[in-house]
């Protein structure tokens, strides 16, 4: 039983970090035709339709929240909504 118990939490454990990878930064640019996203540093996002997008403009702080294994955008959160 304490084997399960230790294999259990190990797995818990790894996995946890796995789940989400999150960028902050300022919008550069924005493209709401094509739903891209370009950060100060560089960085673009192409937001899938399913995503809900608050209103979005430049100068303003994001937070982008992506799948871990470079997959898809799963949000999008402005500073508005932090407040």
């Amino acid at each position: 039983m304490r084997k399960l118990a230790l294999a259990v939490a190990a797995i818990v454990l790894t996995s946890g970090s796995a789940f989400a990878d999150v960028t902050n930064g300022v919008v550069s640019r924005y493209n709401p035709q094509v739903r891209v996203i370009t950060l100060q540093n560089g960085q673009s996002y192409t937001i899938p339709r399913w995503v809900p997008l608050p209103a979005i403009q430049v100068g303003q702080n994001v937070t982008i929240t992506s799948r871990d294994d470079g997959g898809d955008v799963t949000s999008v959160l402005t500073r508005s909504l932090w407040r």
